[in-house]
């Protein structure tokens, strides 16, 4: 009995061991083939060779030697000229645009491939990131297109993409953070197009007859690029009143209609004729800004009006734009309408204050007038800053010293040319936008000033020169002749 009992038992010791070895070979057996378990082989990260040394010192500080991931997965990059429809395993990692130097006439590059960009860069241009565009370098289009009007062409986009089974359990959670970003867009950049000298009078009233009364005829070639901005200015020289004629430098009522073509936002009053169809005009005219909400700067019903700061606050960006009458008449000093006086003091004190609260500060100046139109050829004296009255450089030069981001010039009839001074922007003058002087080659032609706020920082100010003719109606200036007109002007710089 003692024999069978001690058998029983080492039998069931036998299968005992036996089904402990079954199973444990099973269990190892799976992992080994599944590669799971204590046989599992980690996640594998493959940099492709498209990655550049600053996305693989990144992405090395992210996969670390401590991240063990359950599946492979591969990096890559890649670069387009349109902004690519991003999938979920793919980031839009950076916008990449040409710049050159800030007096190039230069507009544009032209290539096929991103390669052909990356590759010519720094001979004539370089390459840098949107965060880091600034005005003080001008900014190129690409094929024509121009990034900051349409954000989808005009630039490299280069996304970065992440190839794994389990890109959103595993790899979104550690690269999320560093690798989704927001990029300039038209839902976040102020555009702002400031225009110089407007006077729809005299001659012009003669042609607002003659083609039916139909002001809207004089923007028919401007008002789809003017109207496009989210602000519109211009310099309006001459009040609305029904005594308008072809020898005043009034307006006939009509021509408010030309104003709204182009979707003029912003009017400013510095001008030393806007009391010249009198103070009821003046008024009336004031009133019919209001109904349209157009908003006034430099000038008002009263001098205290006249003396408020425009403030703008749209798209997280704040702008203080002042406006002054300095020389040239037409200002008011009591409860007359008038232009806005400037005062030294009175200037460099708003400037503090609107600097003080971290605004863009912008100063119009209506300042003394280049009359060197004696001729019907090109003359290109009033190119100069230093060709009117008194000392416009200095002037000028002063306002950025006392800490305005960018002066610009409304009184001028013909373009003044412009430079960077200080840390800031000098445009001397803007010529004429809309006004009768057909004789004289440099009167017909202005400069539009195209901003692009983002975030409160002047990205870039693209200077866009205009013409008009005998028809009075406004057009932008040819490619080719608008880099000889900039040239121009750029070449007499201070």
């Amino acid at each position: 009995m003692a024999r069978k009992k001690r058998n029983r038992v080492k039998y069931f010791l036998v299968a005992l061991i036996l089904f402990v070895v079954m199973f444990v070979g099973a269990f190892f057996g799976i992992q080994f083939v599944t590669k799971t378990g204590f046989f599992k082989i980690p996640g594998v990260v493959y940099y492709d060779e498209s990655l550049n040394d600053d996305e693989l010192q990144l992405l090395k500080s992210i996969f670390t030697e401590e991240v063990e991931l359950d599946k492979d997965v591969t990096i890559s990059a890649t670069n387009s000229l349109a902004r690519p429809e991003a999938t979920e395993n793919e980031y839009l990692y950076e916008v990449l645009v040409p710049v050159t130097d800030f007096y190039s006439t230069e507009t544009n590059v032209i290539a096929e491939a991103p390669d052909e960009i990356i590759k010519n860069a720094d001979s004539n241009y370089e390459l840098v990131g949107v965060d880091d565009l600034d005005f003080k370098k001008k900014l190129l289009s690409i094929n024509n297109q121009y990034y900051l009007d349409n954000f989808d062409s005009g630039a490299i986009f280069r996304t970065i993409k992440f190839d794994s089974e389990k890109f959103t359990d595993e790899i979104k959670p550690l690269v999320n953070d560093s690798f989704s970003k927001n990029f300039p867009d038209k839902s976040s950049v102020l555009t702002f197009a400031q225009t110089g000298v407007t006077a729809l009078s005299r001659g012009m009233n003669s042609k607002l007859i003659s083609v039916g009364g139909d002001a809207t005829y004089f923007a028919t070639n401007i008002k789809d690029y003017l109207s496009g901005f989210d602000l519109t200015h211009t310099s309006n020289e001459s009040s609305f009143t029904t005594f308008a004629n072809g020898d005043n430098i009034c307006s006939d009522t009509r021509f408010i209609n030309t104003l709204t073509a182009i979707g003029l936002d912003i009017v400013e009053l510095t001008g030393n004729h806007n009391e010249d169809c009198g103070d009821d005009a003046a008024r009336d005219s004031i009133k019919l800004y209001n109904e349209n909400n157009i908003k006034i700067v430099g000038g008002g019903a009263t001098a205290e009006e006249a003396a408020k700061p425009l403030e703008i606050k749209e798209k997280n960006s704040n702008i203080t734009f002042l406006a002054y009458n300095q020389s040239t008449g037409g200002a008011t000093y009591d409860a007359t309408p008038g232009a806005n006086q400037y005062y030294e003091e009175n200037a460099r004190e708003e400037i503090k204050k609107a600097k003080e609260r971290g605004d863009f500060v912008v100063v119009d100046i209506q300042y003394y007038e280049c009359s060197a139109y004696a001729s019907e050829y090109e003359d290109p004296t009033c190119d100069r800053a230093d060709s009117s009255a008194g000392d416009q450089v200095g002037f000028f030069r002063q306002l950025i010293d006392f800490g305005a981001d960018m002066v610009v010039g409304t009184s001028a009839h013909q373009p003044q040319t412009f430079e960077l001074y200080g840390n800031g922007v000098i445009y001397y003058g803007l010529g004429n936008l809309f006004f009768d002087q057909i004789w004289w080659p440099g009167t017909t032609r202005s400069l539009i000033l195209s901003h692009y706020f983002y975030n409160g920082k002047l990205l870039q100010t693209k200077v866009v020169p205009t013409v008009y003719d005998s028809s009075m109606q406004t057009k932008i200036l040819d490619e080719e002749t608008s880099k000889w007109f900039l040239g121009r002007l750029i070449n007499v710089r201070p």
